[in-house]
């Protein structure tokens, strides 16, 4: 629990007091946010608005998780600077984090050095999330990760070779759904933190209950757990400054380090489809984009104003704040509904609720 602590706290002091420091590096270099031609009317007093702060928080949550291994007392020992060990799992979810926050940095430099709101072409993007797959399929196959399909605990349906397949789809749906989120003052961030938090609690709650009945079967779940805090406590300093009206966007390199991470925490924890609710808000996103593009190819017409969804509402004329916390609300009402769903398998498990 300590560890979470630290990990936690640390991040959130990073973070907060690290993104105003980034603010004006980026503004004294001139990177700033481009918005695209059909949102112009309702946005255009967002361009130029300092981007890639999420380059803060993925910095912040990696020295508050590496501070968190660091021992300068216990209670056997004294005094005594140590270097507690990283868990497999926790490194695995670090190269998913970082290897999809640099995917987002080359996106958000190509924009910023072309001037323009394209980054990586769609190939190219794909290419490295690709490579990034099967880097942690490989990983997990050495670190023995259950590679049976899994909603609260794993189902039995074992992919074997497939699992590479399945660890992509996650990666890329996760990122891309963030991304799509990522469109409005403190979206994406806020529903990012509350997502991520619920993750801290189900990873906690696998450490505390793996001994003796090895009810669950996760890869060093304190490890994640820990991780996840700090990514959580680091999410909320940058929302500090992301919050409505923002004065710091996280860019491509922000929204696919979190959709990395969640996906690697899922995956890890075998939670693969309880990431569907508990990241509802961030389903719906892509969803949205999807009926959107099909209905107009197939009929021609639109099935919402614009796409992704919150855009929607945008332009009905609810005010951007507003679509921000009804969205959060959203998302926590999913966190809650995951988080029951967890509780509930274990209480059936231990024979609770017969």
């Amino acid at each position: 629990m300590i560890s979470l602590l630290v990990a936690a706290a640390v991040s959130l002091v990073v973070s907060i007091f690290g993104t105003p420091y980034a603010i004006r590096l980026l503004r004294r270099r001139q990177i700033g946010q481009f918005i695209q031609d059909d949102i112009q009317r309702q946005h255009a007093h967002k361009q130029g608005t300092p981007t890639m702060g999420g380059v803060v928080f993925v910095l912040a949550c990696l020295i508050g998780y590496f501070v968190a291994h660091v021992r300068v007392w216990t209670p056997s020992g004294g005094f005594r600077l140590q270097l507690i060990p990283f868990g497999a799992g926790g490194l695995l979810a670090v190269m998913a984090l970082v290897g999809m926050a640099i995917v987002g940095f080359v996106d958000d430099y190509i924009k910023f050095t072309n001037r323009r709101s394209l980054g990586l072409s769609k190939g190219a993007k794909f290419g490295a999330q690709l490579g990034i797959a099967i880097l942690f399929a490989i990983g997990a196959a050495n670190a023995d990760v259950v590679t049976e399909v899994s909603f609260v605990r794993p189902l039995g349906i074992d992919l074997g070779a497939f699992f590479f397949i399945w660890v992509l789809i996650m990666l890329t749906g996760a990122a891309n759904g963030v991304n799509l989120a990522d469109g409005m003052d403190g979206l994406a961030s806020g529903s990012g933190a509350l997502v991520v938090g619920a993750y801290t609690i189900i990873a906690f709650w696998q450490f505390r209950n793996a001994a003796p009945n090895g009810i669950y079967e996760a890869v060093d779940p304190l490890e994640l757990a820990t991780l996840s805090a700090a990514m959580f406590a680091a999410l909320l300093g940058f929302l500090w400054w992301n919050a409505p009206p923002a004065k710091i966007f996280m860019g491509d390199v922000g929204s696919q380090a979190i959709g990395g991470l969640l996906a690697a925490l899922a995956l890890l924890t075998n939670t693969h489809l309880l990431l569907v609710i508990v990241g509802g808000i961030f389903v719906a996103e892509t969803l949205s984009v999807m009926l959107q593009v099909a209905s107009f190819r197939l009929t021609g017409k639109r099935i919402f104003r614009m796409a992704p969804i919150h855009f929607h509402f945008d332009l009905k004329g609810w005010p951007e704040t507003t679509v921000v916390i009804r969205f959060w609300i959203l998302t926590a009402l999913g966190v809650a509904l995951g988080l029951g769903l967890f509780y509930g398998d274990f209480l059936a498990v231990e024979g609770i609720l017969q």
